[in-house]
């Protein structure tokens, strides 16, 4: 990742591992927008990282922009479709862009991969429970909390 960068007028000053590590950093901070500029920069000049690549796409779902983290994030799970972060990723923005079913499908695998992630099953609960809602079930706030009761058990046991 140490590529020394061309230098293009309006370009950072550094290397892409700088633009890398100044652009999690930002993101850290809680600054998506200008993390999103430089990782965009490292993304460019090295398109097959991985770590660069899902950075970027955490910057840009940060930042609101939905359709672009998607896509981001799935570069990266199609590079690795075992990533559940990526699959987490790819089923979050999905569902920011209204694409509830693909949401659910990104979302399934990555609780497949990581059924200990609480924040992943409570994604794709919200995700079933938008489907359901949209499909006229609506059902009951205590069905939702049987449900979830039984997910934790199961969980659990295994």
């Amino acid at each position: 990742m140490r590529k020394r960068a061309r230098s293009d007028e309006g370009a950072p000053s550094g290397d892409v591992y700088e633009w890398f590590r100044r652009g999690s950093a930002l993101l850290a901070g809680g600054h998506p927008g200008a993390a999103q500029q430089l990782l965009s920069r490292a993304a460019a000049a090295e398109p097959g990282s991985a770590a660069i690549r899902e950075s970027l796409a955490r910057a840009q779902f940060d930042a609101g922009s939905y359709a672009a983290a998607l896509e981001s994030f799935r570069e990266v799970a199609l590079a690795d479709p075992s990533d559940d972060y990526a699959q987490f990723g790819w089923g979050l923005a999905a569902a920011r862009t209204g694409d509830f079913e693909e949401s659910a499908v990104h979302l399934a695998l990555a609780v497949a991969m990581r059924p200990d992630a609480a924040h992943y099953r409570a994604a794709l609960r919200q995700t079933r429970a938008t489907l359901k809602a949209r499909a006229g079930g609506f059902g009951t706030v205590g069905a939702e909390q049987k449900q979830d009761q039984q997910d934790e058990k199961h969980h659990q046991d295994e």
